[in-house]
């Protein structure tokens, strides 16, 4: 841990539907800490409302900003919070709401106001592209090497994936470069109804795993040693999909399988693969219609491992080299509150330039 002596901090913290964040961030982007907790759901269950949610998130904030703080504050002469940024809504647009992210809210505008220092608000969505951004892994379809290559992205308009639990969307991205900053973001495509997690998480509970499921499906699929065909295609319209077709074919196959561990390898190996499979054909036509080359993929299902290696390896095999296609590192595609403080540290690099 480097000395902390004369650093100064941005907090930033995430509420999310299934995750309490809390980091700090140096103004020069250097991530000092990084704590989250799962919100806790009941075996056999797919989700929580939002109201059990929202408790969760206020039992939890305390003890995670303490320890973030803790962490940045106690070096040898000790550092000072400059600024707090927070999510406040899961997209960047009007109307978008949900009630978990009134207890970051509350506890980043408390801090503000004992600290007398600006907080910043952002949304979810904007947290998952910024933290992608800054902690990302390239694999080149013409090189495949891996390695930090975020700055290549740019202030050029960029196509970025939103692919957690509860969203499944393509983006039209720009960063603003007024105000405090963030992305502007256009909404192009993705799934018409449910999204990639919940077929992911319905199918691995009903399979007797712990909600979500996403991290334990994917080592099921990487374990798998054969295809089978047992699903349909996901059929790719332009730029969305319907995603109800393969989730009843999914755990209707669940059914059937019970406890052959075998088979319940085979099955989370075609799921993925027919999720990855929409999401190369999504991502040739979105190159195609909007011209863009430069395609970033975030939130939870990005970091499936299984995944990423689809779809870098099947566009180097179809020659779609020219494409730069990046990977958040898997952790940080996860939800999290490294992007908020991140996007507070420009913020506020940009208010006292």
């Amino acid at each position: 841990m480097k000395n902390n002596a004369d650093k100064n901090f941005i907090l930033g913290i995430d509420t999310s539907n299934y995750k309490t964040s809390v980091a700090v961030v140096g103004l020069d982007g250097e991530i000092i800490s990084d704590f989250r907790e799962l919100l806790s759901v009941k075996k056999g269950e797919r989700g929580l409302r939002q109201s059990d949610a929202l408790f969760q998130h206020i039992d939890r904030l305390p003890e995670l900003v303490e320890k973030a703080c803790s962490r940045a504050l106690n070096g040898e002469n000790g550092g000072k919070i400059l600024a707090a940024a927070v999510s406040t809504r899961p997209r960047p647009q009007e109307g978008s709401y949900m009630p978990v992210f009134k207890a970051g809210i509350a506890a980043a505008k408390s801090i503000g106001a004992a600290l007398g220092i600006p907080v910043y608000e952002f949304s979810h969505q904007e947290g998952h592209i910024e933290a992608a951004l800054a902690c990302a892994q390239k694999a080149a379809c013409d090189c495949g090497k891996r390695g930090l290559e975020a700055k290549a992205f740019g202030d050029e308009p960029f196509i970025a994936y939103h692919l957690s639990g509860g969203t499944c969307e393509i983006l039209k991205v720009r960063r603003v470069k007024e105000g405090i900053g963030g992305y502007d973001i256009e909404i192009i495509g993705g799934s018409r109804d449910i999204s990639f997690g919940q077929v992911i998480d319905r199918v691995g509970v009903q399979l007797g795993m712990a909600f979500p499921a996403g991290a334990e499906m994917d080592k099921l699929a990487l374990a798998a040693d054969c295809e089978t065909s047992l699903l349909k295609k996901i059929a790719v319209l332009d730029l969305y999909i319907n995603l109800s077709g393969i989730d009843t074919q999914c755990r209707r196959e669940a059914e059937k399988i019970g406890e052959d561990e075998h088979m319940r390898a085979m099955l989370a190996r075609e799921l993925f693969s027919k999720i990855a499979e929409a999401l190369v054909k999504l991502t040739k036509n979105a190159a195609e219609t909007y011209g863009i080359r430069k395609f970033l993929f975030s939130g939870g299902v990005a970091s499936s491992e299984y995944i990423e290696n689809y779809i870098n390896n099947t566009m180097k095999i179809k020659n779609n080299g020219n494409l730069e296609i990046i990977f958040a590192e898997p952790n940080m595609a996860q939800d999290n509150a490294v992007g908020i403080a991140l996007l507070g540290a420009k913020a506020y690099g940009d208010e006292t330039r």
